[in-house]
């Protein structure tokens, strides 16, 4: 078996924030069970188990939520110890934990570095696009406290990223959010498109991310990303370091990037397992770690067709001139068109004026890191 990937939510959609805009509290409303409460120890060790023992050259474990520091540090300290009482066959083991930073303090600090987690830090830009959508479970902002948790994690030299949510208020003030982050020295940063709710109009909340917009923001994004590559000062962005990885010839690490779903883990706090962080829903359900074995899992996956579902894109997306970068976005942002019986991307537009106006610069950046391979 090749390496294995799992994403757990040990708080299920449990959290400290409530962001407005948050996905997994609209998946986890539209099924039956909305909340798994705490992922118990024994359903933390029987998916570690199951797991490291099947895996290949190296496993993967990321924790998210919900906030998955509410489960508190012993739960994470207890991960740890299964995976070195089970890794029999001393495969590589990463972990890694995306948080919104409320209670990062000196003792998770601690232990992040001791067991080299790379942490994801949700950051939305500036004080003012922050705080307009993350809020506390009080309304209060939040942004000054997640500051802090940065330079926590700074003081204690923790491997930690950006990530930041496309939404209107960030589209429209990325300048000096860049600027903002370039001061901060934040240089590993992620950019994800703001999700509308499932099976909703799209474009009708105020955060919402219409095509237009998030093209203009990708084209605005890249010209800052472009003039710090001519000095050599630029920040690894993921989408751009993927898509300049395809003109080059490798394969995208970011699934929505790939042209079709990977296969992933996700797992909620019962131990029941998902495709997808973004269809966590009843209907998707592939099994669970307390009662079937990892070929099961799979066995199920194939069975619903989910990785099979996302090849399905139009002719018109697959001849469009910039599929082969493209290649038609992630599922979540694709809507079925039963004519054609496939699916096309909300946000087709977006990448069609990004390439056109970014596409050049794209291939004249790959041309230089080929040729510097060469020498």
């Amino acid at each position: 078996m090749a390496p294995i990937s799992i994403l757990m939510k040990p708080s299920s959609g449990m959290c400290n924030m409530q962001c407005d805009y948050c996905f997994y509290c609209d998946e986890t409303r539209k099924r039956e069970q909305e909340s798994y409460g705490f992922m118990s120890e024994q359903t933390l060790k029987n998916i570690i188990r199951k797991t490291i023992l099947r895996a290949e050259g190296m496993v993967s474990y990321a924790y998210q939520g919900g906030e998955p520091t509410l489960r508190g540090i012993e739960f994470f300290q207890k991960a740890v110890e299964f995976q070195k009482r089970y890794n029999k066959h001393g495969i590589r083991v990463n972990n890694a934990l995306q948080t919104n930073g409320y209670l990062i303090d000196d003792v998770w600090c601690k232990f992040f570095k001791e067991n080299h987690f790379l942490v994801g830090l949700s950051v939305d830009g500036i004080k003012e696009t922050h705080d307009k959508y993350r809020h506390n479970q009080n309304g209060d902002p939040t942004y000054d406290r997640i500051l802090r948790a940065a330079e926590l994690m700074d003081q204690y030299g923790v491997e930690y990223n950006i990530l930041t949510v496309v939404n209107q208020a960030v589209a429209a003030n990325i300048k000096p959010i860049y600027s903002f982050y370039k001061k901060r020295g934040w240089n590993y940063q992620q950019y994800i498109a703001c999700l509308d709710p499932l099976d909703e109009m799209r474009g009708q909340n105020e955060y919402a991310l219409k095509p237009e917009i998030y093209g203009t923001f990708l084209i605005e994004l890249f010209n800052l990303w472009y003039e710090d590559w001519k000095r050599g000062e630029q920040p690894y962005i993921r989408q751009f370091e993927n898509y300049i990885g395809v003109l080059l010839g490798y394969p995208p690490e970011s699934c929505e990037q790939r042209g079709c779903c990977g296969i992933q883990n996700v797992v909620e706090a019962d131990g029941s397992v998902y495709p997808c962080d973004f269809y966590m829903l009843d209907e998707y359900c592939l099994g669970n770690f307390n009662e079937n074995r990892i070929d099961e899992i799979n066995s199920k996956r194939n069975e619903i067709g989910f990785v099979n579902r996302s090849r399905k894109l139009t002719q018109e997306c697959r001849k469009c001139n910039y599929y082969k970068v493209c290649r038609g976005g992630c599922q979540r942002n694709r809507e079925w068109n039963s004519t054609t019986d496939c699916y096309e991307n909300y946000f087709c537009k977006s990448y069609q004026i990004f390439f056109e106006a970014c596409l050049d610069r794209m291939n004249e950046i790959a041309t230089v890191i080929q040729k510097k391979g060469n020498n």
